[in-house]
């Protein structure tokens, strides 16, 4: 059973948006930095799924960046994970996921970052991109504030304003609105960070470009919003009630090392899961598979998150040594936890290059884009879960393996089509579907209840 501590409330704001690229990252990003500069602790927070905004928030605050996801975790367990991570802080900047009111697909609100805003009561700053308007601005700004009274929007930001003049037609429009203007920025095209196939490339592939871009995002923040009404804003947030979620501390003795991929190709993680695996009796070794030829000393259990392996096949691959030791280790019956990059590195190969060969599959790029929240039960037991266990889970990926399940596969799939996923083996489990383990902290207990002190 998860433990609770409860701690008083910290300031916040959420960042939204109408639509996606309407520059929620760079507001969020920039302002977490703003204030970061000014001596502020900033607590970093990404509504939905995405592992890759975290990264530039952590670069800008200086501290790990956590998702909240109400269809990963429930609702339940928004504001518990909030007060985790955001203790000892002086306040919060928690970044919105697409339009501020779209959700998990056919299920309403659930999962937006109107509904995060409302678990949090946190009031709302909503980015609009204003490029290509000027009064429809204001029946824009009215919708989305009218749209859900229990939703609060505290402000506006003005994104891509071209000119004094289309600021000022701006502020006059917005002015029967009575949602007051909190900053306006001009276009600048400094700020932007490159994307691929699977959205921004993470900070650890750019990181001298990612902190050039996170300095300029703090400093058009700076010189273009009001940060005193902003903090001032995030004082009015709501009280939250209610526990402070821990991950739930186990029986002590001597830790079992367990390896946790990292580096540029391995990039996707959750920062509970390491919290977790911690308190289950664990202790979390990183590596990175581009470079360290063994793996950590002592390892007797592997978890391999998402990432790019496909960006990087040919150097996986001529790591041979390491393929070989994680080979070596999943088929002595170890426990091996791979999340889709994971999954595509357990195959034989990868776009014709050899990989682990741990499963008996192949994986290579498609062009079609699998996207979206899934609901998966166990389909039999793993070093994960017991046959029949349900969780919410999130699949993002331009990759096909084939065949897509095994003898034994690791989940069945009730939507959008039922189907069966992913691969039990032994102590291995693999799978395309991304978990949080927050939801579900029997998960990593049980991971380390079957690693083997070595």
């Amino acid at each position: 059973m998860t433990s609770y501590t409860s701690l008083p409330s910290v300031p916040r704001l959420v960042i939204a948006a109408p639509s996606s690229r309407s520059g929620k990252t760079t507001v969020a990003t920039g302002l977490m930095a703003a204030l970061t500069e000014r001596g502020l602790a900033v607590s970093p927070h990404k509504v939905g799924p995405d592992y890759i905004d975290p990264g530039y928030h952590a670069l800008a605050s200086g501290r790990v960046g956590r998702n909240l996801d109400a269809y990963l975790c429930g609702p339940e367990l928004v504001a518990p994970l909030f007060a985790h991570g955001a203790r000892g802080c002086d306040i919060a900047v928690v970044e919105g996921v697409m339009g501020m009111f779209d959700g998990a697909s056919g299920q309403g609100e659930l999962a937006s970052t109107a509904h995060v805003a409302k678990l949090l009561r946190a009031p709302v700053v909503l980015v609009v991109d204003a490029s290509s308007q000027s009064r429809s601005v204001a029946a824009l700004v009215h919708g989305f504030a009218s749209w859900d009274p229990e939703v609060r929007i505290g402000g506006v930001i003005l994104n891509k304003v071209a000119s004094d003049r289309h600021e000022e037609l701006l502020r006059d429009a917005l002015e029967s609105t009575g949602v007051p203007v909190l900053g306006v920025l001009r276009r600048a095209p400094q700020v932007d960070t490159p994307s691929r196939h699977l959205g921004l490339v993470p900070v650890a592939e750019r990181q001298a470009a990612a902190l050039e871009a996170v300095a300029a995002m703090a400093a058009q923040v700076r010189a273009g919003c009001d940060l005193e009404a902003l903090v001032a804003l995030a004082r009015s947030a709501g009280a939250l009630s209610g526990p402070v979620w821990e991950p739930p501390v186990a029986a002590t003795g001597r830790r079992k090392v367990v390896a946790v991929a990292g580096g540029p190709a391995f990039t996707f993680s959750y920062a509970e899961h390491a919290e977790l695996l911690t308190a289950a009796g664990a202790e979390v070794v990183v590596f990175d598979p581009l470079r360290d030829e063994q793996l950590p000393d002592g390892t007797s259990g592997l978890v391999i998150g998402g990432g790019f392996p496909e960006m990087y096949a040919a150097e996986l691959s001529a790591n041979e040594p390491l393929r070989k030791a994680v080979a070596e280790l999943a088929f002595g019956g170890a426990p091996v936890a791979a999340e889709c990059a994971g999954l595509l590195y357990l195959c034989r190969e990868l776009d014709g290059r050899p990989m682990c060969g741990v499963l008996d599959a192949t994986a290579r790029m498609d062009e079609r884009l699998t996207l979206g929240y899934r609901d998966a039960v166990a389909v039999g037991d793993s070093v994960l879960a017991p046959a029949g266990t349900r969780m919410r889970a999130h699949e993002f990926h331009r990759t096909v393996v084939e065949p897509g399940a095994g003898p034994a596969p690791a989940w069945g799939i009730r939507s959008p089509r039922p189907r069966v996923e992913g691969f039990v083996r032994g102590g291995v489990h693999a799978s395309y579907l991304h978990t949080h383990w927050a939801a579900e902290p029997g998960v990593a207990r049980r991971f380390v209840e079957r690693c083997r002190v070595s």
